[in-house]
């Protein structure tokens, strides 16, 4: 069985991670798999899995719509396509979703919402109609629609996205990150004298991750050191408008991060899955994160964290119950890992592919 993975581009984050565990552990199951791939574009960082990965270069591919590029990008595709000869094309997030699956071929189509954009503020306003009816018109040209979680699933099906006996959730597989000491985690980022816990947040630096609450909550919460790593557009207004206990670091390695954090945040006001947050909780920590995407099937509210609305005063209320009681830290961390483990093992999340492609291959095609 031959399976093309198609992704606009490998920037770094967790889908970029899930698309990469696909490429990297589907051929030991006896599926060959090739990832056709555009490149970051502005202020985005691509993710080392891009050079760990079979990977086609899209020259024409990326995130922005560009109607010739895009126009290019199909062709480009399209060629892949013929080449390959794949059984099954598999396409992630929307540019890739939309030139992907208007490629002509025999192969099953599968497509995997890791969110979507119906709050993304990228997308604000008269956009989100527009990507819903797209999306709408795709789904009929799809053999199975994949969710990273059961709301994403759910509120697609309420924008009249596809039918119920598409979809199908699939959590990503995640390994826990080798963690460095803790005392070498905050040499490494310059806090060895801190003695205020420490709150992670750990996301691309954009509108999208609302990065501009963590200054907020620093600002309220000054028993509390926080650190925030990632890159994007909003990273130097942040550093200009940061508190002094907020240090912006740009780019660092999520097991660092975690290894010297008492607290993991996410502000987001959009997300799927979010691995990072996964990652955080194998690393035993809690979790104080927006109710967004399927955050609440990644974070059990007041078992392994809180899970909040996007409200900042609300944010700081639970918080400040994990920054004042250091044992309610460690059972909630100790409660995230075993929740962890035991959803999101990485094996679960191929076996649970390979079905699917064995289930299509072997279905009638569509005519």
């Amino acid at each position: 069985m031959r399976v093309l993975q198609v992704i606009a581009r490998l920037n770094v984050g967790g889908t970029a991670r899930y698309v990469g565990r696909l490429a990297t552990d589907l051929p030991e199951r006896g599926v060959e798999t090739l990832v056709a791939t555009g490149s970051v574009q502005g202020a985005e960082s691509e993710d080392p899995i891009a050079g760990l990965i079979q990977a086609k270069r899209v020259p024409h591919l990326g995130r922005r719509i560009n109607p010739i590029a895009d126009v290019r990008a199909r062709r480009e595709l399209q060629k892949i396509a013929d080449e390959y000869k794949p059984d099954i094309i598999h396409t992630h997030t929307f540019k890739a979703g939309l030139l992907g699956r208007r490629i002509k071929t025999d192969a099953k189509r599968v497509h995997t919402f890791h969110g979507h954009l119906f709050d993304d503020p990228e997308f604000a306003g008269w956009k989100v109609p527009i990507v819903i009816q797209i999306e709408r018109w795709l789904a009929p040209r799809t053999d199975a629609l994949v969710t990273v979680g059961q709301r994403v699933g759910k509120e697609l099906l309420e924008a009249k996205i596809g039918n119920q006996n598409q979809y199908i959730s699939i959590p990503p597989g995640v390994e826990a990150l080798h963690l460095p000491t803790r005392s070498n985690a905050r040499e490494l980022l310059s806090v060895t004298d801190e003695n205020r816990p420490i709150v992670a947040w750990v996301a691309r630096v954009t509108g999208v991750k609302a990065p501009h609450r963590v200054v907020e909550l620093a600002k309220l919460l000054p028993s509390a050191r926080f650190l925030m790593a990632g890159g994007g557009d909003l990273l130097e207004e942040l550093k200009k408008t940061a508190p002094n206990n907020l240090t912006v670091l740009g780019w660092q390695d999520a097991a660092v991060m975690w290894a010297a954090a008492d607290i993991a945040l996410s502000t987001s006001e959009n997300e799927g899955m979010p691995v990072a947050l996964i990652e955080a909780q194998l690393a035993g920590l809690p979790v104080v994160a927006t109710d967004v995407g399927a955050v609440g099937e990644v974070v059990i509210d007041g078992v392994t964290g809180f899970v909040t609305t996007t409200e900042v005063e609300d944010m700081r209320e639970r918080l400040s119950e994990l920054l004042e009681d250091s044992h309610l830290r460690q059972s909630m961390g100790a409660a995230a890992k075993s929740h962890a483990e035991a959803l999101f093992a990485p094996e679960k999340m191929i076996s649970q592919h390979v079905q699917l492609y064995e289930r299509l291959v072997n279905e009638p095609k569509r005519r």
